[in-house]
């Protein structure tokens, strides 16, 4: 969960306002991000390979091998077809051709889609480099009591504290870099530190013990795991070194986030966490459509998450408007309530478009990309037309919702963030007219220079843009 430094819980009973200190990640892009330390990790990237230019708006990649669907039925139960997570999916996809170290599914995929235009020359070496820098700087044993964790080497509320986002970051990557052992670590730390309601407590100090004020799930970094889970399913098929397999942990995972995270009081309007009580208050940039269109599937539950989709993209749209400055921008506020009116979901909150906000773009690109949803398409083409109206190179860290500059760590036209520039270059991926500014975005991005702001924050959406816009950040299931 992406909070800021002096992070409050917010929960409400009676109707009276019960505040519970925490303490968040992405907004504490306030700390140095000079030097990192580097603790190797275990587990190896997947092997070589450069993508070639896919067309525009077309699907010019071909799955690399051990790719083809697992032999089953379509109409099982878990939507994946017979024998995904299971001995006799692992054995069909192994006689097909399973890739480096057992992956089903090894990188790279380069699976570019029929919706979004993708960079000129996207190069899987990049993506690649980006994943093991992220790993060498956060990915560690230490204090993970015998796991993995990912540490954040210059900020948290205690320095080298890890966060369930940053877990759910590294999970995604591992899973699409088919790096098995980092990915298992992962996990098995996240089951060490669950609360009363089985969801990872969100901060973690980096002696293992809860944070003060760390207490409680944080709704985007399960989000994350869950996608990851089911990612790990298709990639490995059965349960690696875990209790459990990937697929059976993530529909546990996606019940305790429909029990415990999704208001459904108010219209299934996403949470801040399992805590949060009745608080009429979202972080737009939690919203993941295209994660909860394979959580039904997944689930069996797909007309429940469709109406959680439908209510957060209602929301999104009603924070864009007149009175906020940004009914033509794209620039969602870090906190608002059912309405779409900003709000100070703690003492201190952002209003603005922000380290967390900065991820809105990203996810609901990754709906469009995936499933051409026509909400997607209408937001991000406002985003678009403010990003590339600013320009690849002046993209500072931060906006005020009228599209002042509100920055950070920035500097136009000197120092960037990956966090912003890497989502900037998702959303044009839907606009065709708009590759030029793809290409500009992504070759910022591919340089693994954009470092305004934490170590760990700008490493991961280093990786995680580039694992996007090469073409490999791509839905498992769709086979």
């Amino acid at each position: 969960m992406s909070r800021s430094p002096m992070f409050m819980r917010l929960a409400l009973a009676f109707g009276g306002l019960l505040i519970a200190a925490g303490c968040s990640s992405n907004s504490d892009e306030k700390a140095s991000s000079a030097g990192a330390s580097g603790s190797g990790s275990a587990g190896a990237a997947a092997s070589a390979g450069t993508a070639g230019a896919p067309p525009a708006g077309s699907s010019g990649g071909s799955s690399s091998a051990g790719s083809a669907a697992i032999g089953g039925s379509s109409g099982s139960p878990d939507g994946l077809g017979a024998g995904a997570g299971s001995t006799a999916g692992a054995a069909g996809a192994a006689a097909a051709g399973a890739g480096p170290g057992g992956a089903l599914r090894p990188f790279p995929q380069h699976r570019f889609g029929t919706f979004c235009t993708y960079p000129t020359t996207p190069d899987d070496a990049a993506a690649r480099s980006a994943y093991q820098a992220f790993k060498d700087a956060t990915v560690t044993a230490e204090g993970a009591g015998g796991f993995l964790r990912v540490k954040k080497p210059d900020s948290g509320t205690v320095i080298g504290s890890t966060v369930s986002e940053g877990i759910g970051y590294g999970m995604i990557l591992a899973a699409y870099f088919a790096d098995q052992a980092v990915f298992d670590g992962l996990w098995r730390y996240e089951q060490s530190h669950l609360d009363t309601n089985g969801l990872m407590n969100w901060e973690i100090g980096p002696d293992n013990v809860v944070t003060a004020g760390g207490n409680g799930g944080a709704t985007d970094g399960d989000i994350d795991m869950a996608w990851a889970l089911i990612m790990a399913d298709r990639q490995w098929g059965g349960q690696g070194t875990l209790t459990k397999p990937y697929l059976a942990y993530a529909k546990a995972l996606i019940e305790a986030i429909w029990t415990n995270e999704v208001d459904h009081t108010r219209g299934n309007m996403l949470m801040a966490g399992d805590q949060w009580g009745g608080g009429d208050v979202t972080n737009p940039s939690y919203f993941a459509p295209a994660y909860f269109r394979v959580f039904g599937k997944v689930s069996g539950q797909v007309d429940n998450w469709n109406k959680v989709i439908a209510a957060n993209y209602t929301i999104l749209e009603k924070s864009l408007n007149a009175a906020s400055g940004n009914a033509s921008n794209g620039l969602a506020p870090a906190w608002c309530d059912s309405s779409g009116k900003p709000v100070e979901a703690y003492a201190g909150a952002p209003l603005h478009f922000q380290n967390d906000a900065t991820r809105v773009p990203f996810r609901v690109g990754q709906d469009y990309c995936y499933f051409g949803e026509p909400r997607a398409k209408a937001y991000l083409e406002k985003i678009t037309t403010f990003y590339s109206g600013v320009g690849a190179s002046n993209i500072v860290d931060g906006y005020d919702l009228n599209g002042t500059p509100h920055p950070e760590k920035a500097v136009m036209g000197g120092l960037q963030a990956a966090s912003f520039v890497g989502p900037a270059a998702v959303a044009a991926m839907s606009v065709a007219a708009q590759r030029p500014f793809v290409d500009q975005a992504y070759a910022r991005v591919a340089t693994q220079t954009l470092t305004a702001g934490t170590i760990y924050y700008q490493k991961a959406w280093t990786a995680l843009s580039l694992l996007m816009l090469t073409g490999n950040l791509v839905d498992l299931t769709a086979e």
